[in-house]
């Protein structure tokens, strides 16, 4: 394997930064009075083969015709296959969660996550200062070690960004067994409330 996952970490991040400039996602939700946040796996350089890109997107208040609106200058883009939307504005979340499907020239599909969520309501910020820790506190091998093990990870396993940096950052694993055995002892439950100390 030598370092060809490097290659494909690059490769990936540098498309997906074309995809957002592509589909004009900061312009879009910066039309309605949207903070438009990068988080997740490509935000902290972890991006490898699940082709995801994560945004939080904050504003005074919600209303569902200007998050509507966004999605719909988004979605005139050809590439833009298939759109999902959930409304947690009663939740705790207190958003609107939308997954947008996008294909790109070499028929590769990307999953765009957008939560558009009520400044000052209790994940705001919460993620941005995940994404912020990672960046300053895993080493260089530390972040090749998590590119590595997403690499060595089945395509159809669906493991969360957010297990790898634990595993890896709090509790030192550094092989793909080792990582299986961790999981097993370490459930996670769709939202861990961890950051690197």
């Amino acid at each position: 394997m030598n370092k060809d996952f490097l290659k494909l970490a690059r490769q990936n991040q540098k498309k997906a930064f074309e995809i957002i400039q592509i589909l004009n996602i900061y312009p879009a939700w910066e039309s309605v009075g949207g903070q438009v946040n990068l988080i997740g796996s490509l935000q902290t350089g972890l991006l490898m083969k699940h082709l995801d890109i994560d945004f939080h997107v904050y504003t005074p208040q919600l209303k569902l015709s200007d998050s509507f609106y966004a999605i719909e200058k988004i979605a005139e883009h050809s590439g833009v296959q298939k759109i999902e939307y959930a409304n947690l504005l009663t939740d705790r979340d207190a958003c609107l969660e939308w997954h947008l499907y996008y294909n790109d020239s070499a028929g590769n599909t990307w999953q765009i996550d957008m939560m558009h969520i009520v400044k000052g309501s209790y994940f705001d910020g919460f993620f941005e200062n995940i994404a912020a820790q990672i960046n300053r506190k895993a080493t260089q091998q530390q972040k090749e070690t998590i590119l590595r093990l997403k690499y060595e990870t089945p395509d159809h396993e669906k493991i969360a960004g957010i297990e790898y940096c634990r595993a890896v950052l709090q509790d030192g694993i550094s092989t793909y067994p080792e990582f299986i055995k961790w999981r097993e002892k370490n459930v996670f439950n769709g939202i861990w409330e961890w950051q690197p100390e």
